[in-house]
């Protein structure tokens, strides 16, 4: 626990935790919120509104979608940027130099770790959260300037949709963690991290929808394809109105699976690299 509350307390001094999180924060309302409601006002002066009644469109924006717009963009963009936040903690380390000297006092490496990635599965969750709390301001606001419904999600499903994209956000956090481990530095797993999320799953995925379908158990077993799969699940929006990475391309149960598995695999490879590899 006393490596727990040091790590706690590095991730809350370190400013680059906090733009990452800005940055995730800003995206969501963006895409969420203010295009929407832009297309909104403008009503058939917008393109991005064309065929779409401006009743439909204010719905997304209200408190009962209000899980949709919080956790839509994880897949994709706050996952790269989870991803991101993983690899500059872990990879911190190797770049300063500090492991060399936190190795040879207590506790051991595997504790070590262990912390680092309890302090980086709370900071997902705070970044979750507040995401959450920043959409809801945002969902009430428009509800009252427009008289629109303010009916929520059940409390159920609204658990359910957050510890969901929180699960989506921690995968990508921890390949982040095991690339930085793998490679000892910040740069090469940010930069072959972001690569993977933002081009290379989603263009082998749609090489293989059209060209290799006999393959598409590979895309599927994929981590981005299974993270858009339980956002699907968890908010049950329709496909039409789905956002980039976001669909139904395996079960609910099976997404869930799935990504606790690679949970389980990034951490284990992170920590059997840390036990048996040299730090410097």
């Amino acid at each position: 626990m006393s490596s727990y509350r040091a790590e706690i307390l590095k991730l809350r001094k370190r400013s680059a935790v906090w733009v990452l999180f800005g940055a995730g924060l800003i995206l969501s309302l963006i895409f969420g919120y203010l295009l929407p409601y832009l297309g909104y006002v403008t009503g058939d002066d917008n393109p991005q509104t064309t065929g779409v009644p401006r009743d439909a469109v204010l719905a997304g924006m209200l408190p009962a979608r209000v899980i949709d717009n919080t956790i839509g963009g994880y897949p994709i963009f706050a996952g790269a940027l989870a991803l991101v936040l993983g690899a500059i903690v872990i990879g911190g380390e190797y770049t300063w130099g500090t492991l060399k000297t936190i190795f040879t006092q207590r506790p051991g490496r595997a504790k070590i770790l262990g912390a680092q990635l309890l302090g980086l599965a709370t900071m997902t969750a705070l970044w979750v959260l507040g995401i959450f709390a920043a959409c809801a301001l945002c969902s009430i606001g428009i509800a009252a300037a427009e008289d629109g419904a303010t009916n929520w999600p059940g409390a159920l499903d609204l658990v359910k949709g957050l510890a969901g994209g929180w699960l989506v956000l921690m995968t990508w956090c921890l390949a982040g963690a095991a690339l930085a481990v793998a490679f000892r530095n910040v740069a090469l797993p940010i930069g072959l991290g972001v690569v993977w999320i933002l081009g290379i799953e989603t263009l082998l995925a749609g090489v293989v929808n059209s060209l290799l379908p006999d393959l598409k158990f590979l895309s599927n077993a994929l981590p981005g394809a299974n993270a858009g799969s339980l956002v699907f699940a968890v908010t049950g929006m329709a496909t039409g109105d789905a956002p980039p990475g976001v669909r139904d391309a395996v079960s609910g149960g099976r997404a869930l699976a799935t990504l606790l598995a690679y949970c389980l695999i990034f951490a284990g490879l992170a920590a059997w690299m840390t036990r048996r590899r040299d730090v410097t």
